[in-house]
């Protein structure tokens, strides 16, 4: 299958392009300009692919859908939810290839992608909540999905979290595109006490509408919560119950949700495109 990367400005002008059958790499010798836009194109309209769109940025498995993705070059503000290096300079590399059917079967983290933004609507998993800290790149809901789990602080990378504005309705779902079967997940509270407080209970609404309750304790490990697999498209983390503690500010800084693409289960998988 044919794979596209484009770099676009803010006028539309296509600044850089490259095509590969299955994988394709573009080296853009420039720096970004407020308005860069990533455009990766497929021929089919949906399936896995391994992205890296910045040499500081981690690869990533994602599920499209749609034969057009996008990613906004963050600036400004925005780059605060990214290390310093990435998305600056003056000499990029960014890649994409059709994901192996063993990446595709094995059992991983389905909630890690490092490149959900507000605005995504093509590139699984993403996540959306109804509410983060003053609309700030660093306490974004997305920032749930980087794989960042450094969390003895706040506020810029390394320390970016989903902050929930000290809303006791906050609710983030993780949207998988597709059905998926999981049965663990791993939530990583933002540690930086005594800035921070922390949850002693929170709910987990899946969509076939199971509800899981979790206690939670102080902690900066990763609290494991393993159940019956689950064939599930969403799960939402809501009803969370703040611990008796004068700091106002609880936060999330990580959800993992371990499981299997749905395809694992059926064995006339062939490839990992549709």
């Amino acid at each position: 299958m044919t794979l596209t990367i484009k770099l676009i400005n803010a006028a539309g002008t296509v600044l850089a392009e490259a095509s590969g059958d299955d994988e394709v790499f573009l080296v853009y010798s420039s720096a970004y300009q407020e308005g860069d836009c990533v455009v990766l194109e497929g021929q089919s309209p949906q399936g896995w692919v391994v992205l890296c769109l910045d040499n500081a940025m981690p690869p990533a498995l994602v599920y499209r859908q749609g034969t057009i993705c996008t990613f906004p070059i963050p600036c400004h503000a925005q780059k605060q939810a990214y290390a310093p290096q990435a998305f600056s300079g003056n000499l990029h590399r960014l890649s994409a290839r059709v994901a192996r059917a063993e990446e595709v079967v094995a059992r991983r983290n389905l909630a890690f992608n490092p490149y959900d933004h507000p605005g995504n609507q093509q590139m699984f998993p993403r996540a959306v909540a109804n509410v983060s800290t003053r609309g700030e790149a660093a306490f974004a809901a997305h920032n749930a999905l980087d794989g960042e789990k450094a969390n003895t602080g706040h506020g810029f990378w390394p320390y970016t979290s989903w902050g929930i504005n000290r809303d006791p309705d906050a609710a983030l779902t993780v949207e998988f595109g597709r059905p998926v079967v999981v049965d663990e997940v791993v939530l990583y509270l933002r540690a930086d006490f005594p800035h921070d407080a922390w949850w002693q209970q929170a709910s987990l609404l899946f969509d076939n509408d199971e509800t899981l309750t979790v206690p939670l304790t102080k902690s900066q490990s990763g609290q494991r919560f393993a159940f019956p697999p689950k064939c599930i498209e969403r799960v939402t983390l809501h009803k969370l119950i703040k611990a008796n503690d004068p700091s106002p500010y609880p936060a999330l800084s990580q959800i993992e949700v371990w499981g299997r693409e749905l395809e694992a289960f059926r064995p006339e998988i062939r490839n990992t495109e549709s």
